[in-house]
């Protein structure tokens, strides 16, 4: 970082963290860094000083692509028009018992 740079200027990255093998990461905060190499740098000594996480996967906020609350009812709908989603029709043997 040049003396000109601040860490504003800097691109944001977002970072997750997986703690355990078999779970899933979550998201733990953000920060700027000058490329992919150093988000993950900061990240691990930021993020991970007491051995938190088994992995860390930073991404560029500005490559997040996220739905629009206002596109609720349409972007979410379940499409119950499409009746073959639905295991309503298959006929289970009595010795399967209750599924």
């Amino acid at each position: 970082m040049t003396n000109k740079e601040t860490a504003a200027e800097l691109p944001l990255y977002e970072v997750f963290i997986r703690s355990k093998n078999g779970l899933h990461h979550k998201h733990v905060g953000s920060l700027h860094a000058s490329d992919a190499e150093m988000a993950m740098t900061n990240a691990r000594d930021v993020y991970t000083r007491r051995s938190e996480g088994v992995s860390i996967w930073v991404v560029q906020t500005s490559d997040i692509i996220a739905s629009n609350p206002e596109d609720k009812g349409s972007f979410y709908d379940p499409n119950d028009d499409k009746t073959y989603r639905h295991p309503t029709f298959y006929n289970i043997p009595e010795e399967v018992g209750h599924m």
